[in-house]
């Protein structure tokens, strides 16, 4: 067989490359896979190497059984091959010699809540509260730790703080207790290994000599343990092929390490570095405006992507007048790409959180348009917003036992799962629901003591908002009821980026309220969950159906699509507000937009709103992106929510629409004031500022912070407030009376 067939001479130069160490700097769409699996299949078509001397790694299951599928395709004899995830080669090695260590071959893999029953029991070995330290936060720094490869002592020693002596000894106790009970979490397979190849020279000389020839998918994404793993298989032989792209790495968070891409010629000196950068996926233009984006980054080896397509259409920069605007606006543009003969399923919308996917959700609905949510569940499905509508849904219907069993221990009440059999066997017994049995008394009788008291606290809580449900707004009612049941409460004391992601979900539901307060003012409860109802009556389609995709930026790593829209692109959002102090964090979300315009292979869309509801509050000054701004102009172009030619200065909330179709539509719920309008007084918090009058809009520069853009200028009680999002150091507030600004 001809294994350079077809390959250009980059990927010929890489497979025929098989002595020595070797990074291959893969570009977007350049390739990669082929590459890797023509050069396994060369080595052992061509070279005669014996397919059990082969690894191949990668970070997903998925990843590996393409890659394992295509080799077979090419050569016979694939036996011994190892082919197969970082945590499934560690947990191969452990079940052979982890004994060596300590742990008995028939070892368990703990799953989350498992982790969670010994975080609990080393709470109460210390004594300290679950409240304090919840299990979630404490596997959370567990993790953090181990991904750094720091062990329990040297956590101990270096705890700053006392909540960090506290954590430290959790760390300690869990590991102890794990050991006692035979078992291992997922972090611990990949440690366990390392640790058993450093310390055991007989097991590290049985691997490194088997693995002849080592290769690494994803090397950007590898973390400190997965680094010394790679260096301890392949010292050796030095056969080793680190593939990536440090352009996209986008797992720092995660615990990735893009030092281990930049810096590989220094670990492994004479490396030989091949790039490809002739991309198959996408034209010109897009592949010219993401270039454009990712050299404002420094960190990077430097490449430019290249294509022998054509050119194609340029980048769409939509500017929206709010967030509703631009949700219609990708739908009304759906609809085109329908007409031109594109599929639903050719079209993807990537987002930067799952959040904003809610608003997408409706517009599709509302216009028929088939989608699925990828890496995440549907808005309305998600736990915590369907925990809230089930808290709403009993409110108006106290008789409604499915709701009542999914909330009754939502956030814990103590009430588990023999009371509520005792409860369900008096509701049979008396013919009337669970909530009646209780609220009646009989069922209180069958509890005892905490769960007696939260039960009668519970029923009290839900018959006041019945009661209250048409005298009162819905939004309030919804404020009290995530106060009153202890749910936000329960979710702010776990503090995870999971716990914090429900808390945003449960935020933009009170946008969701909010809008349809707005849109109906004489609206009632029962209809806004007839509304809600309806929108999440649609089934969940498969992945053969024709459907447009909605999923996060992170989750589009890897695919591609004809067409892609790429939302919210304001500051604040993506790049997200804590990017703003931290230089590392920024160049991330560089190149998580990077890989988000490079899924794009024939019309890539990106948009951002002047105004925007969030978590319930109307922001009528949102910034263009930088990255918007990063995108050459030879590559793009903008264009408002009136179909008009977009000026070029950055700022969204700085230029007013001028369009009267789009202010009257959006007038109902808008504070913004297009140029050449006068607004009602009432309809205006800004004023002028007592320092040089400065207004919304205006860009101004402060001695310290340097140059920004005036996002507000509002009286609080005698105060005159002005708000300013400094380019460099995010937002600030000062008093107007004394600040020190200078008109730009």
């Amino acid at each position: 067989m001809d294994y350079l067939k077809n390959l250009n001479d980059k990927q010929r130069e890489a497979v025929l490359c098989t002595e020595g160490p070797l990074l291959i700097i893969a570009g977007a769409g350049s390739g990669k896979t082929t590459t890797m699996t023509r050069r396994i299949a060369y080595l052992i078509g061509e070279k005669g190497v014996d397919p059990y001397n082969i690894l191949a790694v990668t970070f997903t299951n998925k990843a590996a059984n393409e890659m394992r599928e295509r080799i077979e395709s090419l050569v016979e004899n694939t036996q011994g091959m190892w082919v197969m995830t970082f945590h499934a080669a560690c947990l191969r090695i452990l079940r052979r010699f982890i004994d060596r260590l300590g742990y008995g071959k028939d070892f368990t893999i703990y799953d989350t809540t498992d982790q969670k029953a010994v975080i609990r029991e080393c709470l109460t070995d210390s004594e300290l509260s679950d409240k304090l330290f919840p299990a979630a936060s404490v596997l959370a720094a567990i993790s953090n730790w181990k991904n750094q490869a720091i062990p329990p002592a040297q956590a101990e020693l270096e705890a700053a703080s006392l909540r960090e002596k506290n954590l430290a000894e959790l760390y300690r106790r869990y590991t102890d207790k794990l050991r006692k009970y035979n078992a291992l979490d997922f972090d611990d397979l990949l440690i366990k290994a390392v640790e058993l190849l450093e310390q055991d020279p007989e097991v590290l000389e049985i691997y490194s000599d088997r693995f002849r020839y080592i290769m690494i998918d994803e090397y950007q994404d590898t973390n400190e343990i997965q680094y010394r793993m790679v260096n301890l298989l392949a010292g050796a032989h030095g056969n080793i092929c680190a593939v990536g792209d440090e352009d996209q790495c986008i797992y720092q968070w995660r615990g990735a390490t893009i030092r281990n891409i930049l810096e590989f010629e220094e670990d492994f000196p004479g490396a030989r570095i091949i790039k490809l950068e002739q991309n198959y996926r996408s034209c010109g233009n897009i592949l010219g405006g993401a270039n454009s984006v990712i050299r404002h980054n420094t960190e990077r080896k430097g490449k430019t992507l290249w294509t022998s397509k054509e050119e194609g259409e340029k980048i769409r920069i939509y500017k929206a007048a709010t967030d509703r605007d631009e949700a219609f606006h990708v739908a009304r543009e759906i609809h085109k790409m329908k007409d031109q003969g594109y599929s639903y399923s050719d079209i993807a919308v990537l987002y930067r959180t799952h959040s904003m996917s809610r608003g997408f959700e409706e517009s599709f609905s509302r216009q028929d348009i088939p989608y699925r949510v990828i890496g995440g569940t549907r808005f309305y499905d998600r736990k915590e917003v369907k925990d809230l509508l089930c808290y709403m849904r009993l409110i108006q219907n106290p008789n409604d036992n499915i709701s009542f069993r999914r909330v009754i221990n939502e956030p814990k009440r103590g009430i588990g799962d023999k009371s509520l059999e005792k409860l369900d066997v008096l509701a049979g017994l008396t013919d009337v629901s669970i909530f009646e049995v209780l609220e009646k008394g009989d069922g209180l009788d069958a509890l005892s003591g905490k769960a007696e008291v939260n039960a009668r606290q519970f029923v009290n809580m839900i018959r006041k908002f019945s009661e209250e449900r048409n005298i009162r707004k819905i939004s309030e009612i919804y404020d009290d009821l995530l106060r009153e049941s202890g749910y936000m409460q329960s979710l702010e004391a776990q503090n995870t980026i999971e716990a914090a992601g429900r808390i945003e979900n449960l935020m933009e539901f009170k946008s969701v309220i909010y809008d349809f307060e707005d849109q109906d003012p004489d609206g009632t409860y029962e209809e806004f969950l007839e509304k809600i109802a309806l929108l999440t009556d649609v089934d969940n389609r498969d992945d053969s159906e024709d459907a447009v995709s909605l999923m996060t930026l992170h989750s589009a790593k890897g695919l591609e699509f004809a067409v892609v829209f790429m939302p919210g692109m304001e500051e604040g959002s993506f790049p997200g507000s804590r990017a703003f102090d931290s230089p590392e964090e920024l160049e991330e979300e560089r190149r998580l937009c990077y890989v988000g315009m490079t899924r794009a292979k024939e019309i890539l869309y990106m948009s951002g709103a002047a105004q925007r509801l969030i978590f319930g509050k109307v922001d009528n000054y949102r910034v263009e992106s930088r990255f918007l701004d990063e995108v050459a102009e030879d590559f793009a172009q903008k264009y408002e929510s009136d179909n008009k030619p977009a000026g070029q200065n950055r700022s969204f909330g700085g230029e007013r629409f001028t369009s009267d179709r789009i202010y009257d539509l959006e007038k109902q719920m808008m504070n913004v004031v297009p140029k050449g309008r006068k607004p009602a007084a009432k309809e205006s918090s800004t004023i002028p500022a007592a320092a040089g009058e400065f207004s919304g809009g205006e860009r101004v520069k402060h001695k310290k912070y340097g140059e920004g853009m005036v996002v507000g200028v509002k009286k609080e009680g005698r105060d005159e407030m002005i708000t300013i999002i400094f380019d460099e150091f995010g937002t600030k507030v000062f008093d107007a009376s004394i600040v020190k600004l200078k008109k730009l």
